[in-house]
């Protein structure tokens, strides 16, 4: 699906990403509820993306709380990619204007190790498939202004995709229940954000189910070495210039990154 409107709302969503400038919501631009356009959009900038040279490292599932599904009025996640130079090292620093409004949340990540491509995937073939698990913090982003988003824009937009950062301690899914995980997000010393694995689709596992099927019904599959990451596990938090998180998840252990000073070296 290669049309004008698709075209349109692509160009506009990939200039708002090169000159730093959100535009106005695209779902005008696009057929009322029609997500298959709106995913159109997002797979023509991510191929546009890796003509560059980038590459596809992994996916992010949106939408994965009732209450913000309730609030966009749907009744459904949402996918986007996760491409090379999206990764953020553990306690590393954003560029400040790197992003356009960031919002932080807080993730579990799963790591496959095989390949996942079937089209009625369950729980034990995403255990099967993962080798490890990660604390991670995904730095959400909007090329829509104001975060004046619905279903369509955010689908659009790479379902509002900055940045990700991992965790450096794998650990075994035999090692820890991922619905029963808590989590803690700090900003400074402030506790900003909390939850559970419960939190998202009832299990992260859930959301990794949802997405392999997804992909599959879309002609794709998630890869070896894939990073999903699986959704938040509570409210996401605006990120300042100069503002330092860090997420703590039981069982799997703590990750961090900071937004650096307006005027920092670069």
């Amino acid at each position: 699906m290669n049309t004008p409107a698709v075209r349109e709302a692509a160009d506009l969503l990939a200039e708002a990403e090169r000159s730093g400038k959100p535009v106005p919501p695209v779902r005008d631009r696009l057929p009322v509820h029609d997500v298959d356009a709106a995913y159109a959009v997002q797979r023509l900038n991510v191929q546009r993306k890796l003509a560059a040279g980038r590459r596809i490292v992994g996916r992010k599932i949106g939408l994965t709380s009732p209450a913000v599904q309730a609030q966009l009025g749907v009744d459904q996640p949402d996918f986007g990619a996760l491409l090379s130079d999206m990764a953020v090292p553990d306690n590393g620093s954003v560029p400040a204007g790197r992003l356009l409004q960031p919002k932080v949340e807080a993730e579990v990540a799963l790591v496959l190790g095989t390949d996942l491509d079937l089209t009625e995937p369950n729980i034990a073939d995403i255990i099967r498939a993962t080798d490890f698990a990660l604390p991670a913090l995904e730095i959400v982003d909007s090329r829509i202004a104001d975060w004046d988003i619905t279903f369509t824009d955010t689908v659009a937009d790479n379902a509002s995709s900055g940045l990700f950062v991992l965790g450096n301690t794998p650990v075994p899914l035999t090692a820890v229940d991922l619905r029963q995980v808590t989590m803690t997000l700090l900003r400074g010393e402030e506790n900003v954000s909390s939850g559970t694995g419960a939190d998202c689709l009832d299990g992260p596992l859930n959301a990794a189910v949802w997405l392999a099927a997804t992909l599959a019904e879309r002609g794709d599959a998630l890869k070896a070495g894939d990073v999903i990451l699986t959704g938040a596990l509570g409210p996401m938090v605006p990120a300042a210039p100069g503002d330092r998180f860090e997420a703590r998840i039981s069982g799997l252990g703590s990750v961090r990154v900071r937004f650096a000073p307006e005027g920092a070296a670069q």
